[in-house]
């Protein structure tokens, strides 16, 4: 029960880690165009841009996400017979995050994808929070002796 458990917390986890990624570029390109200052975070856009470019990376070099092989690991370590046929979250999030394509059909859909968070990191740059100067000096009105 509990490598089940541990699966479908990957599952959700792999969920979330996409959902960050597309819905991600998303809200940045909203952010941008309402010139909202978190929209160029350089925390928030650094992280963004390393993660599909994580997966721009593994698709390239024909590797398998870690997380896909560590849950098929923990759903053979549950007995799970075919590891695809199982319950109502695990099969719907299978639904929603795997799809039957050829290898081309998802390096290329990665890499468009990928230039698409690049091309924003490039043209709408991410910036260091402003520092207030003000804040690291001693205040005018202290009490002197």
């Amino acid at each position: 029960m509990g490598y089940r458990i541990a699966a479908d917390a990957v599952v959700l986890l792999h969920a979330g880690y996409i959902a960050f990624v597309v819905f991600g570029l998303v809200a940045i390109v909203i952010g941008l165009a309402l010139k909202k200052r978190w929209a160029r975070n350089i925390w928030l856009r650094g992280i963004h841009v390393a993660m599909i470019g994580i997966v721009v990376l593994q698709s390239w070099l024909g590797v398998v996400c870690p997380l896909t092989t560590l849950e098929k690991s923990l759903r053979r370590r549950a007995g799970d017979a075919n590891i695809y046929q199982t319950d109502f979250i695990e099969h719907w999030m299978h639904q929603l995050i795997f799809f039957d394509l050829p290898p081309w059909a998802f390096i290329t859909a990665y890499s468009l994808f990928g230039l698409a968070v690049l091309a924003t990191f490039v043209f709408f740059p991410p910036r260091w929070p402003a520092r207030n100067p003000t804040s690291l000096s001693l205040s005018s009105t202290a009490v002197k002796d």
